[in-house]
This record gives structure tokens, sequence and C-alpha cells, in this order.
């Protein structure tokens, strides 16, 4: 494992959200999920795919807030411009678990 510093891990801009649309994206080589995700004035809503089919159905994840790096450049996912990155951790199987605030908080807010 390689150290950063601490301005190496400042520069990387993680802030919560809240999921606003969810849809299936079957167009996706592995299977994802499309989400549409407000962060707040600042950053407005954001779109991206995410591979969670294994934990989450799309109609399960409005309203949910999560964290998510924002200061990553535009990607495209097949047909569809990822712009952000939403964070999880691997379960036992490998299969994506999202992070996300325990307690509600200020859409937009970054992570310290």
């Amino acid at each position: 494992m390689s150290e950063i510093t601490f301005d190496d891990f400042m520069r990387v801009d993680v802030r919560v959200g809240t999921v606003l649309r969810a849809e299936p994206y079957p167009e996706a080589r592995k299977p994802a999920i499309k989400l549409w995700i407000d962060f707040g004035e600042e950053l407005g809503e954001k779109k991206t795919s995410a591979q969670i089919t294994a934990h989450y159905q799309p109609e399960t994840l409005i309203g949910r807030q999560v964290l998510a790096v924002v200061n990553f450049p535009p990607r495209q996912i097949g047909k569809f411009m990822s712009e952000v990155l939403v964070l999880g951790m691997p379960d036992e199987n490998g299969e994506v678990v999202l992070v996300g605030p325990d307690q509600p908080v200020p859409l937009g807010g970054r992570l310290h």
C-alpha cells in the first residue's frame, strides 16, 4: 500500500447527494443501474451508472443519500455519460454495498 499526503486526499472531492431517480441499465456490459443524484445548489444534479444490482433495485434507491467522487472527468459508459463515481465497499462476495451517512445531512456536504 502506498502512502499519500493529506493534500492528496483533499484533492478527491467526495460529496453527499440524494438519489432522485434510478433506472435499470440493461445495455451495460455488466448489470448496472443508472442514477440521477442531487448534490445541492453548488453542484446540482449529476448522473452515473453503478454496478450495484446484487443488493439494490432502482425503486429502493430513491431518496437514499450516497457518497460520490464529483471531480473525476465525465466517462462514457456505453451510451450513458457518467458524471460522478458513487462509492461502495465489497461484501464477502465482492458485490458493492453503497457508502452513505447514517443520518440525514445537507446535500453537497464534503467528506472531511
